[in-house]
């Protein structure tokens, strides 16, 4: 594991290693989507030092939410949840970028002031599930609504939301952001064709379609400076209901722009294995990566899906991405970096857990202890 425990620059981000915490939505905020002091615990404890954690999915605006108990950025109480945060984070010694999140279609009325979803265009996504909780306190799986159509004038609303969610990520001490532009969110609605359907600068041309994605980036650097903001993106992904006629040459062209932007880096999520029906339903047969991205960015990539240790080094040494972001196997192995490191044996996750509850499942996963070496007998 040499390559992955060599120092890295990403950005303004001085790191010792290139082990990164994927940004994993757990649904465990306090009422109002405060982090509160079981979100400190669990992020506090997978903080090694040198490294980088990326929080999860976070709402930049209180009209737009796709899960019950996920964190939010736009009121002062959930900006104090985050810094104290991030503050127990910084005294391990890491650094954390904050995902900011805008679903768009993907929003419930009844986790969003009761507004409809907005998107590029009044397209839904189909057999697409959000999730709240019913009379009974359990979650459940919600269908999304029909969206309403974005006029021109409301993308500088979103615009300034967007920043002003920014600026607190800054005040609460975050290392940078991190754009959520993947999995069907906002960004990637305006940009993939099979959900923007628009005749203004927004849409038409793949120049159009990402004029949304690019102007945040720049809102983000605007409050930012270079270097400390990043961009997710799923080039292969069809989670939401997405697809793309030509999806190489649109994730070419949005990795070209964005070596304008002094990013810290491309987040890239791998492409996954993909059913019979997908394929069938005229879904990607040519999956579009880090390795096919790498020739069009000229910065740092992160590369992120369901990675083991070891592909993770072959990645690295192939010079397909410059770091590696391990999600579910963060959530069971807290030190995950030592235990890579050290080829300790890796605790299994409990996937009944990962969306919503207690500490269980969630900050009960101990460290690992190797056994003492016992005293010579003499």
């Amino acid at each position: 594991m040499k390559t992955l425990f060599s120092p890295v620059t990403a950005g303004k981000l001085q790191l010792d290693h290139r082990v990164v915490m994927a940004p994993t939505t757990r649904m465990r905020t306090l009422q109002g989507g405060i982090p509160g002091d079981l979100m400190t615990e669990y992020y506090r404890q997978r903080a090694s030092r040198g490294g980088l954690l990326i929080a999860e999915a976070t709402a930049v605006s209180p009209f737009a939410n796709a899960y019950e108990d996920a964190p939010g950025i736009f009121t002062d109480e959930q900006q104090a949840g985050w810094q104290r945060l991030v503050e127990a984070v910084h005294a391990r010694g890491s650094q954390i970028m904050l995902q900011l999140w805008h679903p768009g279609r993907q929003s419930l009325p009844e986790l969003s002031s009761g507004r409809q979803p907005i998107a590029p265009s009044a397209l839904i996504a189909r057999e697409t599930y959000g999730v709240v909780k019913n009379k009974q306190g359990a979650y459940e799986g919600k269908l999304f609504p029909v969206p309403r159509t974005l006029e021109l004038d409301e993308i500088q609303l979103l615009m300034d939301e967007l920043r002003q969610a920014a600026l607190r990520a800054r005040a609460a001490g975050f290392d940078g952001v991190e754009l959520h532009a993947a999995n069907g969110y906002l960004p990637e609605q305006f940009l993939l064709d099979s959900s923007n359907q628009r005749t203004d600068i927004y849409g038409g041309s793949r120049e159009n379609r990402a004029r949304f994605l690019l102007e945040s980036v720049d809102v983000l650097t605007d409050v930012w400076g270079p270097g400390r903001v990043a961009v997710r993106i799923s080039p292969s992904g069809i989670y939401g209901d997405m697809h793309d006629s030509d999806p190489a040459a649109t994730f070419r062209y949005l990795a070209e722009q964005l070596n304008r932007s002094e990013l810290a880096y491309l987040h890239i999520i791998e492409p996954r294995i993909v059913g019979p029906e997908d394929r069938e339903a005229g879904h990607y047969a040519e999956p579009v990566a880090s390795r096919d991205l790498r020739a069009f960015y000229q910065g740092k990539i992160i590369a992120a899906g369901g990675f083991k240790p070891e592909d993770a080094e072959d990645i690295l040494s192939k010079n397909e991405a410059d770091l590696i972001a391990f999600g579910r196997l963060f959530t069971s192995n807290p030190d995950l970096p030592e235990r890579i490191r050290n080829a300790y044996p890796l605790a299994a996750y409990n996937r009944e857990a990962f969306f919503g509850g207690d500490e269980r499942g969630y900050t009960d996963f101990p460290t690992y202890q190797p056994l003492a070496t016992k005293p010579l007998l003499v």
